[in-house]
């Protein structure tokens, strides 16, 4: 998926839980921030190949950052020095990887083991572009809600 849709997705989960978080001056961004990070080396680099960054280019590279494994990793760690972050990072990150999943690429949940999951969204596809506007439109939706009523 493009970084725009999932932009989107963190976005709409980030305004759906929010009225059940405490700190939501935290967990608002670092959901947003988090449903970026498996796609850093794209977002940084979007088209060179450095060969320094070839490795970062590998698919044991994408199958490691885009693995359920790797979230859980970097969550706990979060949760041992920086509680407060590790629920909104695991989210942001989480839904990254689960509509990633939905993709006819697909991902390997539980790297290293070889097993992938894939779906039938072609990236940029018509059913991509509407996850996007959907959930576009209902955090439109939750804004005004929470603009009109206070969160």
């Amino acid at each position: 998926m493009f970084s725009k849709t999932h932009f989107v997705i963190g976005l709409f989960v980030a305004l759906y839980l929010l009225p059940y978080v405490n700190y939501k001056i935290v967990f608002f961004p670092i959901v947003l921030i988090a449903s970026f990070i498996p796609d850093l080396d794209t977002l940084i680099f979007p088209q060179k190949d450095y060969r320094i960054l070839r490795v970062l280019k590998s698919d044991p590279y994408k199958n490691f950052m885009h693995s359920y494994t790797f979230c859980i990793l970097l969550s706990s760690v979060l949760a041992f020095f920086y509680p407060v972050l590790a629920l909104p990072f695991f989210l942001g990150y989480s839904f990254h990887l689960f509509f990633d999943s939905l993709t006819v690429q697909g991902i390997a949940p539980f790297w290293p083991f070889k097993v992938k999951t894939k779906g039938f969204i072609a990236p940029g596809g018509m059913a991509e572009k509407s996850i996007m506007v959907v959930l576009g439109f209902l955090s439109v939706l939750m804004i005004l809600r929470y603009i009109l009523n206070g969160i």
